[in-house]
C-alpha cells in the first residue's frame, strides 16, 4: 500500500506518424525528471498521433513501443501507461498498455472508437474495462472518446484513480474540461486527463488542458495550459477515503449491469 502516488503527466506536441522521433522526445523528457515517480502517463497514440493509417503504422503486440515502455518502467522504477496502434490476429487496436516497474503489464483496447474520424472503420473496439491494482491503488485507465460515456466509467468497484489518455482537439476542449471534472465528481475518485498539443497531419489543432482533479472536482494545477510541459503531482489516498466516508455519495449510486 502506498498512500501517496507520485504521478508524472507529459503534455507534448506529437510528431505526425513518426514513432522514432516521438520516442526520442519522450525519452528526453522522462530522463530529465528529477523527482522519483510511481506512474508516468503519456497521451493517446503517443508514438504517431491520432492516425487512421493503421496498416503502415501498427506494431505487433509487444512491439517496439511496448519494449520502450518496459525499458522506461525498469529504468525509472515506475509504472508507465499510454496507447499505441497495435495489430493482432488481423485486427487493428488503439491499445493502452499499463506496464509495471517489474515488466508485467495489462492492456485495454479502446471501447468507444471515434466515429466522427472513422476510427470505428479502422480499429476494432475493445469489450472489457480494465481495473489495475498497483501499490494498493485501484486504477481505471481509459482512452479519449471514452470520456463522453459515463456509464463505461461508472465507479462500481471503488477504484481510486480514473485516467484518460487523449488526442482531444481544441475545437471541443470545453467538453474535455467539463467532462473530466464531472467524471471525478460523480465517481468520487482522482481523475487524470493527459492530452497533446500542436497540429497533426490532418490540420487539427490541440491545445492540451492536461489536468488532475480530486474527488470533489478541484484542479491540482492550472488545467488551461496550452504549452508543452511535464508535471509531477502527488495524489493521496487518505484524503480520498476520508472524503468518501464522510459524504458516502457512492453508497447511493444506482445499480445496473452492462450488456
Amino acid at each position: 500500500m502506498k498512500e501517496n502516488l507520485n504521478v508524472a503527466v507529459l503534455q507534448l506536441d506529437l510528431a505526425w506518424e513518426n514513432a522514432r522521433k516521438n520516442l526520442e522526445i519522450f525519452s528526453n523528457r522522462i530522463n530529465a525528471l528529477k523527482e522519483d515517480v510511481d506512474l508516468i502517463v503519456l497521451p493517446e497514440m503517443f508514438t504517431t498521433g491520432f492516425s487512421m493509417n493503421a496498416e503502415s503504422l501498427a506494431e505487433e503486440a509487444e512491439g517496439a513501443a511496448f519494449d520502450w515502455m518496459k525499458k522506461i518502467a525498469l529504468e525509472k522504477d515506475s509504472a508507465v501507461t499510454g496507447s499505441v496502434i497495435v495489430k493482432e490476429a488481423g485486427n487493428y487496436y488503439n491499445r493502452l498498455y499499463f506496464i509495471f516497474p517489474n515488466g508485467d503489464y495489462k492492456t485495454y483496447d479502446k471501447k468507444h472508437t471515434f466515429t466522427l474520424a472513422k476510427e470505428d472503420q479502422t480499429y476494432t473496439a475493445g469489450k472489457e474495462r480494465l481495473i489495475v491494482e498497483y501499490k494498493g491503488w485501484k486504477i481505471c485507465p481509459l482512452i479519449c472518446y471514452d470520456l463522453r460515456f459515463p456509464v463505461w466509467a461508472r465507479n462500481t468497484v471503488n477504484y481510486d484513480l480514473l485516467i484518460y489518455v487523449a488526442n482531444w482537439p481544441e475545437t471541443r476542449i470545453h467538453a474535455w474540461d467539463t467532462l473530466l471534472q464531472a467524471r471525478a465528481i460523480e465517481n468520487m475518485a482522482w481523475c487524470i486527463g493527459v492530452n497533446r498539443t500542436g497540429k497533426d497531419g490532418n490540420e487539427y489543432n490541440y491545445n492540451g488542458h492536461t489536468a488532475i482533479y480530486d474527488c470533489l472536482g478541484k484542479s491540482l494545477f492550472d488545467h488551461n495550459r496550452k504549452e508543452e510541459f511535464t508535471e509531477v503531482v502527488s495524489i493521496d489516498r487518505d484524503s480520498l477515503i476520508e472524503t468518501r466516508n464522510k459524504l458516502k455519495f457512492l453508497q447511493d449510486r444506482d445499480s445496473f449491469t452492462l450488456n
